[in-house]
């Protein structure tokens, strides 16, 4: 087994290539801006944390240009994408786009955008943020959910893929 010493951190490279192992479902947290426009990025790094209450976790890099959107909202909604959906994915990862032109999404109750034919979404109040390295860590409480029956899509290794059919 190829083993690295992390007592250098700087290659940052070899932990990502190392984490790459545990595929990830993919999603995109999206908010609205200060001036009421759709706002999101895709994430890789969601998780449960609790059913009672039901509570989950994502994290956003320090660098992302809408963290000032998702630090200034008390909502925000996971868009859990299906495996028809890596454009979308790479679109929302791709900075610097106006990343909702052209996609079909509606507003929730909560004021969150929620795109469509996503595989499953959740809407969240916040319930914590926290620092957390290059990141800051958003815990939600689930508010409302709901799923399509569509096949999730997964990251691991550098690729997306879609979840196996059961």
């Amino acid at each position: 087994m190829a083993q690295t010493d992390f007592s250098d951190m700087s290659d940052t490279g070899a932990l990502r290539k190392t984490l790459g192992h545990f595929p990830t479902g993919v999603a995109i947290a999206t908010t609205m801006t200060a001036d009421n426009k759709p706002t999101g990025l895709t994430i890789s790094s969601f998780n449960s944390v609790s059913l009672a209450p039901p509570l989950i976790l994502f994290s956003i890099d320090l660098q992302a240009t809408c963290l000032a959107d998702f630090r200034q909202n008390d909502h925000f909604a996971i868009n859990i994408l299906s495996a028809e959906q890596t454009q979308l994915c790479t679109d929302f990862a791709t900075p610097d786009i106006p990343r909702f032109d052209g996609k079909a999404y509606h507003i929730s109750e909560e004021g969150t955008p929620l795109l469509e034919d996503v595989s499953a979404y959740l809407v969240c109040g916040v319930e914590a943020r926290h620092a957390a390295g290059d990141h800051e860590l958003y815990i939600g409480r689930v508010l409302r959910h709901g799923h399509s029956g569509k096949q999730p899509l997964i990251y691991g290794q550098g690729k997306l893929s879609a979840f196996p059919a059961s």
